[in-house]
């Protein structure tokens, strides 16, 4: 890898960019279409939240399995079927006859999008191997997400106006060919000199407890307490099974000893906080402004850029206020700003005014753009470098979770106060609890940023630092003495 030219490393470095920018183009354009294909498809609340999370579901449970298989069989081999398969999801999406094809499809696009991330930011940091130039390719590559933020809105606003919700998916087509063929011509092979064997039951026990858990939510409000129960048994059994299992493997899925560092448990549950927060804000803000205030989808994407522009601009300041002064600060700000956001719309009914949604709005973009860096600085901070990878990838699972909760939990508060009546009428009562959940997400997030990043929770890190290491001898001393 060390070898390849310059203009060959930033050649690679773009081809991973162009596969972040359709998975995180695809979620903010969605949102924008929700009301579209609320009326085209005849959807319910639930059916909407089911679009969402449908993908991100998918996403979050196979993203840990898509990186060790990369690792193991080849980082390029991976990355190159899930383009494949995201721009196969994406055609299929497009030509969905009904709601029920429609999140089969997404469940299509997801597996490929499993393959894309983690494992382009494998590709980059086996390519860019000075630390400095490093650095550099993961701020480009984070602001790929800040540029999805404040183009997403903006773009499906246009294309649902202009041509239809349908053409959202076929934004992907030609930017999925063409890292395809180019990562086919200048992305050369790698794999992980160790890689982690493969754990089926780990993987089986996350889907079911990640599946589970979310249909118990988005279904409560219509299925009822009686019939959702079940799921919920099946949730807590899958995740005793995980907590039973997972430590008497060598080596497991999901390390239940990274847990015992404060800063990687808070990483964990500020990265599901902050993603709840963000898929329960978009999903409120997308039917209020065109099922409500009657917007076209156009109009409803500028009304989103408030929030989308902030969260471009304080996303590079937090990378280097992380780099400077460390993670508190970032997460300290990003905390207060989302829970300000939440407090102004649960306490003030901030949408019923233009200027108080637009300081809504603005405060939120400033949160948002302050968490997201931190979380995997915090997440990786102190362990071995044999296990950021491991971390990092618990981190990014931890973002997709988060906002298949937030969807699910805030739709379904959302569908149980609206019932029968329609959205003009009850909304911003209904929406309420909603958004005291996504301030209470924003408490959060300050709490945890707080207390995971003292000189106390740096001791637990770097007490599981050395015990990992100590484990890591142990195990490789017992294989060099068998036979």
């Amino acid at each position: 890898m060390s070898e390849l030219s310059h203009r060959r490393r930033l050649l690679v470095l773009a081809i991973c960019c162009m596969s972040l920018l359709i998975v995180s183009l695809d979620n903010t354009i969605l949102n924008v279409a929700l009301p579209a294909m609320q009326r085209d498809l005849h959807a319910s609340t639930s059916g909407l939240q089911w679009t969402i999370d449908a993908y991100t579901l998918v996403l979050a449970a196979l993203l840990m399995l898509a990186g060790s298989t990369a690792d193991r069989i080849g980082r390029k081999k991976i990355f190159m079927a899930g383009l494949i398969a995201f721009s196969v999801g994406s055609l299929l999406c497009s030509l969905a006859p009904n709601l029920e094809s429609l999140v089969a499809f997404r469940m299509v696009q997801a597996v490929g999008g499993s393959m894309l991330n983690p494992v382009a930011m494998s590709i980059i940091t086996n390519t860019f191997t000075d630390p400095r130039e490093r650095a550099r390719a993961i701020g480009a590559w984070g602001a790929v997400v800040g540029i999805s933020m404040a183009a997403g809105p903006l773009v499906g606003g246009l294309l649902v106006e202009s041509v239809g919700w349908r053409s959202i998916f076929w934004v992907n087509l030609p930017v999925g060919l063409a890292a395809l063929v180019l990562t086919l011509r200048y992305v050369p092979e790698s794999r992980a000199p160790k890689a982690r064997r493969p754990d089926p039951v780990g993987q089986l026990l996350v889907i079911v407890l990640f599946g589970a858990l979310t249909y118990a939510i988005i279904e409560a409000p219509n299925a009822g307490l009686a019939s959702i129960l079940p799921l919920a048994a099946l949730a807590v059994a899958a995740l005793a099974g995980l907590l039973w299992y997972e430590p008497r493997r060598t080596e497991p899925l999901i390390d239940l000893r990274f847990f015992r560092s404060a800063p990687f448990s808070g990483a964990t549950v500020v990265a599901i906080s902050a993603f709840a927060a963000l898929g329960g804000f978009l999903f409120l803000s997308t039917l209020y402004l065109q099922n409500v205030r009657g917007l076209d989808a156009l109009h409803a994407g500028l009304w989103m850029l408030p929030m989308a522009v902030p969260t471009f601009l304080c996303a590079p300041l937090s990378g280097r206020l992380v780099g400077s002064r460390g993670p508190r600060l970032p997460l300290l700000v990003a905390g207060l700003a989302m829970t300000a956001s939440g407090v102004l719309f649960a306490a003030f009914e901030a949408e019923t005014s233009n200027v108080t949604l637009f300081v809504g709005y603005v405060l939120f973009g400033i949160g948002f753009g302050f968490v997201n860096a931190p979380i995997t600085n915090t997440a990786v901070s102190g362990m071995p470098r044999s296990q950021a990878g491991v971390a990092a990838a618990v981190a990014s699972t931890s973002r997709q979770l988060g906002q298949t909760l937030g969807v699910a939990v805030v739709g379904a508060v959302l569908a149980s106060g609206v019932g029968a009546s329609s959205y003009a009428d009850t909304f911003v009562s209904a929406a309420r609890p909603g958004w005291w959940i996504l301030a209470g997400c924003g408490f959060a997030v300050l709490v945890l940023g707080a207390v995971s990043s003292g000189r106390w929770a740096r001791r637990t890190a770097e007490r599981t630092a050395e015990q990992l290491e100590s484990a890591e001898v142990r195990e490789a001393v017992g294989a060099a003495a068998r036979p």
